[in-house]
């Protein structure tokens, strides 16, 4: 997968290329969970390209991983949504919808095993089949951040959906 993004002379052209292929039981966008923390026991893989293997090296020792991925079935989206979890128009930006001006999507995944080229994983919340942009390790010292705020989301709907439905889905 190469994705190459047009840009205003001021911007430099930003290639990407796939490293990998994550595999989830998730075939539909509508009734996967909307975050991992809403995904326990949903396992998956990471296949990554076998000219990425050597990267892996040193994965074993790490509970969790971020997978970066393009989120290549998610329709070109607006700048106003309404998020699954509100039922109030909100910026993109301030939300974590897939329809997004570049479609990047980011889950924080717990490892189980690594075993070659191939990652399994547990708390999965994404399509199978999508591409796979970029594996960071999770580091609970630079990465939590408990007390922060979180906008909106804090007066969230106490009994706001934990799955989605298919307000983002691709219409044919």
């Amino acid at each position: 997968m190469n994705a190459s993004i047009e840009m205003k002379p001021e911007n430099p052209e930003i290639t990407l290329a796939g490293i990998g292929i994550i595999r989830s039981p998730f075939k539909e966008p509508t009734g996967m969970p909307i975050q991992p923390v809403f995904a326990e026991g949903a396992e998956g893989t990471v296949e990554v390209l076998p000219q990425y293997t050597e990267g892996l090296s040193d994965l074993e020792g790490f509970e969790r991983l971020w997978l970066i991925y393009w989120l290549h079935k998610a329709p070109v989206g607006s700048l106003r949504v309404i998020p699954f979890r509100d039922t109030t128009e909100r910026g993109v930006f301030a939300t974590r919808v897939p329809c997004r001006p570049n479609a990047i999507g980011l889950s924080c995944v717990r490892l189980l095993s690594v075993a070659g080229n191939v990652l399994r994983i547990n708390g999965v919340d994404i399509l199978d089949g999508t591409p796979l942009l970029d594996i960071k390790p999770y580091i609970p010292k630079f990465d939590a951040f408990p007390n922060s705020r979180a906008g909106w989301c804090d007066r969230s709907l106490p009994s706001a959906p934990t799955h989605a439905d298919n307000r983002f889905a691709v219409q044919p």
